[in-house]
């Protein structure tokens, strides 16, 4: 999982609802992976600040502290909740991977893993958050 800074945070529309999405993710220049991400306040935890969450559904060999993460968001796949025990938590997190996993195997979702945005000449960052 990847947090984005508070910074970043704050720079996402305000018009969006808080909950879990599905999406792209790509640390560094690295390759695409699909993703589930929270936006919110992440209840069960009693967050006092909104967070961004980033679960990429990949295995990486070593941490990616410091790289940049692009992300794009292609769904959405309910609001946030709380629940009542962590064992619920990590049930619903598991359903919502399998949800992000079929949907983004679809044809309008998948062409977007190619997108250019994940494409950066090399040397080159991006400031667009």
């Amino acid at each position: 999982t990847a947090n984005f800074s508070e910074q970043v945070v704050e720079s996402f529309p305000s018009d969006i609802p808080t909950g879990i999405y599905y999406g792209w993710a790509c640390v560094g220049n690295g390759d695409v992976h699909k993703m589930v991400l929270s936006i919110g306040w992440n209840p069960f935890y009693k967050n006092i600040k909104k967070s961004v969450e980033t679960h990429i559904i990949h295995t990486f060999k070593e941490d990616f502290y410091g790289e940049i993460l692009s992300i794009v968001i292609t769904g959405y796949i309910r609001p946030e909740k709380n629940f009542d025990s962590l064992d619920a938590l990590i049930s619903a997190i598991q359903e919502d991977i399998e949800e992000a996993k079929r949907q983004l195997d679809l044809p309008e979702h998948l062409k977007l893993k190619e997108d250019n945005f994940f494409h950066l000449p090399e040397g080159k960052i991006a400031h667009n958050l």
